[in-house]
């Protein structure tokens, strides 16, 4: 489900663990993106320097979403979220594979410009260091 809409994909990554649970989706998605206080403040500082830039932050996001991101599509063992803005879209997906207990995240970005490439290469450390840690922290 995660690439549907996207006529490319000019980055992706996926992480799994395995764990065997009976949380739903949307606990385990619950769990994953209940970001830790290191997290928000790395947040706080993205903003800041993005706003200059006229990208989305969270003071643009709607405050009643169920997750951080703006969920795109789901089912009963996946939801995708994302956001679709003037440099990149990006997707993410928390999936389970029950039958043989793995949990992936997984990240599509599709790039506009030269800025979201610039802006991808900025931040894919902390992205793939975040997303390693967020899935290990279930």
């Amino acid at each position: 489900m995660i690439s549907d809409g996207f006529t490319r994909i000019d980055y992706y990554d996926t992480y799994q663990l395995t764990k065997n649970t009976n949380q739903s989706i949307e606990q385990i998605t619950e769990g994953i993106f209940n970001l830790p206080g290191w997290v928000n403040w790395l947040m706080i500082l993205r903003n800041s320097i993005v706003r200059l830039f006229g990208l989305k932050t969270e003071k643009n996001r709607d405050k009643d979403q169920e997750f951080y991101f703006t969920v795109i599509d789901r089912n009963e063992n996946e939801i995708v979220m994302g956001e679709d803005d003037k440099h990149l879209n990006f997707r993410t997906s928390t999936m389970i594979d029950r039958d043989q207990s793995f949990i992936y995240l997984t990240t599509l970005v599709q790039f506009h410009n030269k800025g979201g490439r610039f802006y991808f290469l900025v931040i894919k450390p902390f992205h793939q260091f975040l997303m390693r840690q967020l899935l290990k922290r279930l």
